[in-house]
């Protein structure tokens, strides 16, 4: 079968690969949609979580072998540890990911827990299911949100983890959500969804904050913009490098949250939101094609805002 194969640092390759063999409480997925994340974008141009040759895609959905139309959980957790036991299994330090740890979407079929299955709406699209993970990283993120009266929020990234948290939002009913990304056309995109505006650059001061670039500047430039008392949730990866004042957060008394993935409850929750917000902005893609769509992306093109791989 066919598969887009991270091969090294900074490659990627579409290959015949070995045809998956279900595992003891696995079934093997018929994929119909994998979305493309920021992460891989980034987690390709070096060796470190995810190890080539590995076939990446951690947002994906499909039929199994008995017609069930599913949407996959990729986040495995052991059962057994004392987080998976306090109910944080989202947390658990011998957690993987499928499309990191073990092989991916980016295929035509994939061996899945099934254990990680959730059935789909009869009337969800391939590629609207492909985008339930994304929303769960979301609805995990906003949580972590304290509710205030007239809570201004600014969310830094108008991509596809930047657009569903503006979404998640306008779901949670905070109504007053700047958009900030220096892509006018992904700032177009916000303002269809619903934001009250959008700006280049960060302006005035905010309750709270979400970073969905993760770079050293956009989370220093994140703090600096909080109100004091105010929460800046991160969710972006781009780089290691925090680059904020440690003092100003502790004159401040800011709260800076890290949120990574999602609790079973998040995943559940962001499959019933789905159906109900407008995620129509993917551009679906084939697998054969899949690769000149990967390259263009992580070389910084803007669009399209989300990629769904359809093989």
């Amino acid at each position: 079968m066919r598969a887009l194969v991270f091969t090294g640092p900074g490659a990627m390759e579409l290959r015949d690969v070995e045809e998956p063999v279900a595992g003891t409480g696995e079934v093997v997925l018929d994929v119909r949609a994998a979305g493309i994340c920021g992460s891989e974008l980034h987690g390709f141009r070096a060796v470190g979580f995810r190890k080539p040759p590995l076939v990446m895609g951690h947002e994906f959905a499909g039929t199994t072998p008995d017609g069930r139309r599913v949407v996959a959980n990729p986040l495995i957790s052991c059962g057994e540890c004392d987080l998976c036991s306090r109910g944080a299994p989202e947390l658990c330090r011998r957690r993987e990911l499928i499309g990191v740890h073990r092989p991916g979407g980016f295929t035509e079929r994939v061996a899945v827990p099934s254990s990680a299955l959730h059935e789909l709406p009869a009337d969800m699209s391939w590629e609207t299911a492909a985008m339930v993970e994304p929303l769960a990283n979301a609805v995990h993120a906003l949580y972590n949100v304290e509710p205030v009266d007239e809570l201004r929020l600014a969310i830094i990234g108008s991509g596809t983890i930047g657009l569903v948290c503006l979404l998640v939002a306008g779901q949670l009913g905070f109504s007053d959500v700047t958009m900030v990304d220096r892509a006018r056309e992904r700032l177009t995109t916000a303002e269809r969804l619903g934001a009250s505006s959008c700006e280049l650059e960060l302006q005035g001061e905010y309750d709270a904050i979400v970073d969905a670039v993760g770079a050293g500047a956009t989370r220093r430039d994140g703090i600096s913009h909080l109100r004091p008392g105010g929460t800046a949730v991160w969710l972006g990866l781009a780089e290691s490098d925090s680059g904020f004042d440690g003092n100003l957060l502790v004159r401040s008394e800011h709260r800076v949250v890290g949120s990574f993935a999602y609790s079973p409850d998040d995943f559940t929750a962001a499959l019933a939101m789905a159906g109900r917000l407008d995620l129509s902005w993917w551009t679906a893609v084939s697998l054969e094609d899949s690769l000149a769509t990967f390259m263009s992306l992580a070389d910084g093109a803007t669009g399209p805002v989300k990629a769904v791989i359809v093989p």
